[in-house]
């Protein structure tokens, strides 16, 4: 399993950030084929106190590095990718990461 990972900074207008977001770019990324699941986090705080770098997050499930390129290369993968960089080109770092499970047990 391979995840896409978005990590957006503070926008300067929050609101209208989010109404393109949740009602157009959320949607079309969601239409990208190979996607398996899509989760999108709002960052509420920091351990240290205070906003911290980060307002959003998605992260975008896909079955293989493989698959995820697929996407990328689609007609939905490349309208998601150009609507990214328009609204939010200048507030997003995107990266690849392989889920990696452990048989630790947390205390």
């Amino acid at each position: 399993m391979v995840k896409l990972i978005a990590l957006y900074t503070h926008p300067e207008n929050k609101e209208q950030f989010d109404e393109h977001y949740f009602n157009v770019h959320g949607p079309m990324t969601a239409k990208i084929p190979g996607l398996q699941q899509m989760t999108v986090t709002k960052i509420v705080g920091s351990p240290m106190g205070g906003d911290g770098k980060y307002y959003l997050m998605c992260e975008m499930v896909y079955e293989s590095p493989e698959t995820m390129k697929a996407g990328m290369r689609s007609l939905e993968g490349k309208a998601s990718g150009k609507d990214l960089m328009g609204f939010a080109g200048d507030l997003v770092t995107l990266m690849i990461g392989e889920e990696v499970h452990a048989d630790a047990t947390v205390r």
